[in-house]
């Protein structure tokens, strides 16, 4: 077997087949390659099509007719996810895909592996164990909007991203826009609580990078808020 239908071979979704079955998916997959912010397809296309990330990071983003984002979910390397229409004919995205990094994909057409999960019920299992999980983790992000307030969401974020610096300079690199998309809310009122967090000496930041001053206070107001 080839690397990519080793690594197959090690999902859950494909881990039940048999080698020449994972040959077989693994030769009916086309490879494409997007660059950082490339767009992959939009809210409201029908796209009917089930990828796995061979590498980078693709963020599902949720768009309001006012201009703000939302990053619904990450789907990171080794990950799958799928359009809508992939299950239902004719079914819109609800979300938009864009490659948060340079990426490389593998992408299935439901006419290549419909005859092996009809044919497979432990891997038609596994793929809805995966939707099963993918629809909790969308939940959570739902109930973290709901719940709690944007400077609880923000020191989360940089707690899940940049914990362990140990007080070590981290560079920026996401912008306001990037942040407010993955807590759902505008770049005005990140920048405020970035600076918020700074006068509280919990964060010290400039233009190209900032330190975790006081992890135990961004816990504190992550819990708080």
């Amino acid at each position: 077997m080839n690397n990519f239908s080793q690594s197959l071979a090690q999902h859950p979704v494909f881990s039940s087949l048999a080698p020449t079955e994972l040959q077989q998916v693994a030769q009916s997959a086309t490879s494409h390659h997007y660059q950082k912010n490339q767009w992959i397809t939009y809210n409201g296309d029908t796209w009917s099509y089930l990828f796995w990330v061979e590498k980078g990071k693709v963020v599902a983003l949720k768009e309001s007719n006012e201009g703000r984002s939302l990053i619904a979910t990450t789907i990171t390397e080794q990950e799958l996810f799928w359009g809508l229409a992939f299950f239902q004919d004719n079914t819109p995205m609800p979300v938009a895909l864009v490659a948060e990094e340079d990426c490389q994909i593998r992408v299935w057409s439901r006419e290549a592996l419909e005859p092996f999960l009809l044919k497979n019920g432990k891997m038609s299992w596994e793929l809805a164990r995966q939707m099963a999980n993918r629809m909790q983790q969308i939940s959570d992000v739902v109930d973290n909007l709901a719940f709690r307030a944007v400077p609880g969401r923000l020191a989360g974020l940089l707690l899940e991203r940049y914990s362990g610096s140990r007080e070590s300079p981290v560079a920026r690199d996401m912008t306001l826009d990037q942040m407010a998309s993955h807590i759902g809310s505008t770049r005005e009122m990140v920048c405020r609580a970035l600076y918020k967090f700074a006068d509280q000496g919990a964060i010290k930041i400039n233009r190209t990078e900032f330190v975790l001053s006081d992890e135990t206070l961004l816990v504190a107001i992550a819990q708080r808020d």
